[in-house]
């Protein structure tokens, strides 16, 4: 191969300039040229590509987000090679590429494979956590860390006021980021979209709580259980005591990657760009048991349900 792509794609997650790099550096170790994909998927479209030099890559591993930008581009569902992709593919001269990034970006991968017929890997990278095939994707140890640490900022002030805090995290449909975090900060209750809840059970233990000796409680809310805002008006209408709410956003995907992070999005991405210069493509790589696993692109979405019950059930055990 002497041309291959590196994009990324989805939602930004911290450890993607790291792979990036990673890619970038094995692809020059074997004589070819690395070429960068601008603005993910969007910029494919719009062939908006640079060859990345040996200063592109410099001094990136602590960076958060991602150099190459990242835009969706959901029109390429439904495109055909005479599309702005295909066009797009015919000036750029790509022999492969490396796609890092969540299901979305895998199943515009899976087309370049199949309808285009070029040689793509993938390196799952989202915060969210929920792809089938890898132990942790990139991203998520730095979400989880930020996270814990806001929650921990939070618990100081919930004590002193004696307050409820309801406070949303990230995640989507996959409650494991919401159910680790209450794990590790000790919060009285956590709700995942996995599992069925109710609210006056929740504030009949709220009370439980305050009778008990408590000075605060906290409430781990996953996004994709429902939303905070309607979560502390439904407390608030049932208790007579002050609540308050807090959404984390969009600050659990930015800032710098954790080592876990870098030495994961290194790891995989060098791997799986091997891979693919050594002629084994229609694969993502994940991590497993601390090995190296591949699995084919497809379907990667809906991550083991099983594993968010048992981080669930003991946090709620402990809480």
């Amino acid at each position: 191969m002497k041309r291959i792509g590196v994009l990324t794609g989805g939602g930004d997650a911290a450890g993607m300039n790291a792979a990036v790099r990673a890619a970038v550096r094995t692809i020059w170790h074997h004589g070819a040229e690395a070429v960068g994909i601008n603005r993910g998927w969007q910029g494919l479209a719009e062939a908006d590509a640079r060859v990345l030099k040996k200063g592109d890559v410099s001094g990136i591993l602590h960076q958060g987000g991602t150099i190459l930008r990242t835009f969706r581009y959901p029109e390429f569902a439904e495109e055909t090679k005479d599309g702005p992709v295909g066009k797009a593919l015919k000036k750029l001269k790509l022999d492969g590429m490396v796609v890092i990034g969540g299901d979305g970006s895998f199943r515009g991968a899976d087309k370049l494979m199949t309808d285009y017929d070029l040689p793509v890997v993938g390196v799952p990278a989202t915060i969210d956590n929920d792809i089938n095939g890898t132990d942790r994707s990139i991203g998520y140890d730095t979400a989880l860390n930020i996270a814990v640490d806001a929650v921990d900022k939070i618990k100081d002030t919930a004590s002193s006021h004696g307050r409820i805090f309801v406070i949303e995290v990230m995640g989507r449909n996959y409650g494991l980021l919401a159910a680790q975090v209450a794990m590790a900060t000790g919060a009285e209750e956590t709700l995942v979209p996995e599992i069925p809840y109710d609210i006056d059970d929740i504030c009949r233990n709220m009370e439980t709580a305050y009778k008990n000796g408590k000075y605060h409680a906290l409430i781990i809310v996953a996004e994709g259980a429902g939303r905070a805002s309607q979560i502390t008006f439904d407390i608030n209408s049932r208790l007579n005591r002050p609540v308050r709410m807090v959404v984390l956003g969009h600050i659990q995907r930015g800032g710098a990657p954790s080592a876990f992070d870098r030495i994961l999005a290194t790891r995989m991405t060098h791997h799986a760009t091997e891979l693919l210069i050594d002629g084994k493509a229609g694969v993502m790589v994940g991590i497993v048991a601390n090995k190296f696993k591949t699995s084919s692109l497809r379907k990667k979405a809906g991550a083991d349900n099983a594993v968010v019950r048992q981080n669930w059930e003991l946090a709620q055990l402990l809480g």
